[in-house]
């Protein structure tokens, strides 16, 4: 799938306008974290229209060229949005004949019930918007959502998930969505576990974000998330081709398999480029003003890549508490595009998950597992892109 290279400014109004009566999309569309990317809003439109009528089962969607005149996007926009709609199974597409609208699959004559697996939910921004694509979904309607109650635990994740895995067994659900816990130092052991319990119980099991074993090992579960091995490549490609020639890579300690992804990703690029500096992968406590520091004595860096928005939120911090120039003596990057992200001091450079579509694609996931537990486990992945601001340039 491509990806989008969307670049964020701060504008005046009139200069906003300006670009919207251009009808130039990728400078007018979605320019701030809290609006819609195109492509979801076009689904949405046409998902609503399907909905109410306006579109009747057997009828012919327009085409592709009339979407993009209608919505003023191009034909890759319009072609995602259709792709949402394909894969909900409201739509079909036949070969020289267009896109017609087909009765939506029948709902299980018993209504199924999942559960949320989640210890990050509350304390990280991605997870919730996940979960609002997964209750928004048609295909989630004649099924129910569970969230379970771990008590206070914030100390020890991997108690509180386990935890839930017991009531979720108890409550005899049909499947688990599960983001496997990080950061936990018994955290390899304790997501095993849970796993394995839950299949021991008969619950079909999806992973959300992150895998259950250490990269590069695949587990047996169907996992959604982004291509987080190229979107750590793209984002250090821009960092180098904004003029940085010693990036770093910076992430926790404990963190998931994901951030390995990233930085995986982050070597391919580093190498590709060919750099007199050979990389640095560096793990810590970035809470520590002391261990950043380390990091700027030993590798002098002119670019700081780090695991996620939080993380380069906090490194940011540090930056200019010791002085150091954002950009201009050291940029900065993450992964997510959380809320706060253009509103940071320097507003943050970061690649985009369309959260929405995760959940969406999570709750297909799990209902074609059922339909089929005998296929292969599969990475389903959605697209992400790469949001250019200030703390690069």
């Amino acid at each position: 799938m491509a990806t989008g290279v969307k670049q964020d400014k701060s504008k005046t109004k009139a200069s906003q306008a300006g670009e919207a009566r251009s009808g130039g999309e990728a400078r007018g569309v979605a320019a701030t974290r809290g609006e819609l990317p195109l492509h979801r809003s076009i689904y949405q439109q046409l998902l609503q229209e399907v909905q109410n009528g306006t579109w009747k089962v057997g009828s012919k969607l327009p085409s592709e060229a009339a979407l993009c005149e209608r919505f003023g996007a191009s034909r890759i926009t319009v072609a995602k949005a259709i792709g949402t709609l394909q894969r909900e199974g409201l739509v079909r597409r036949r070969a020289g004949s267009g896109t017609f609208v087909q009765q939506p699959p029948a709902a299980s004559t018993a209504s199924l019930r999942f559960g949320l697996l989640i210890p990050d939910l509350g304390a990280t921004e991605i997870f919730e918007p996940i979960c609002r694509g997964m209750m928004l979904s048609p295909l989630t309607r004649p099924h129910s959502l569970v969230w379970g109650h771990a008590g206070p635990q914030k100390e020890f994740p991997e108690l509180a998930a386990e935890d839930l895995c017991r009531q979720f067994i108890e409550q005899r659900l049909h499947g688990v969505f599960f983001a496997p816990v990080e950061y936990a130092a018994d955290r390899h052991a304790a997501n095993h576990r849970i796993v394995e319990a839950l299949e021991r119980a008969g619950i079909v099991v999806v992973l959300l974000d992150r895998c259950v074993e250490r990269f590069p090992a695949r587990s047996r579960f169907d996992l959604v998330g982004i291509d987080n091995h190229r979107a750590g490549a793209l984002l250090t490609q821009h960092v180098i081709a904004a003029g940085a020639k010693r990036p770093v890579f910076l992430g926790r300690a404990r963190s998931a398999g994901t951030v390995h992804m990233r930085a995986s990703g982050y070597w391919t690029a580093v190498r590709d480029a060919g750099l007199e500096y050979d990389g640095a992968y560096l793990r810590g406590d970035l809470d520590d003003p002391a261990f950043l520091c380390g990091v700027l004595e030993r590798e002098r860096p002119d670019a700081l890549i780090c695991q996620n928005d939080h993380a380069a939120a906090v490194v940011m911090r540090s930056l200019v508490g010791q002085g150091v120039a954002v950009p201009g003596q050291v940029r900065v990057a993450g992964f997510d595009d959380v809320k706060y992200a253009e509103y940071l001091p320097v507003p943050l450079t970061t690649i985009r998950q369309d959260c929405a579509e995760l959940g969406q694609v999570a709750m297909l996931t799990m209902l074609e597992r059922l339909r089929n537990p005998g296929h292969p486990a599969r990475d389903v992945l959605v697209d992400f892109e790469l949001v250019v601001r200030e703390s690069t340039r």
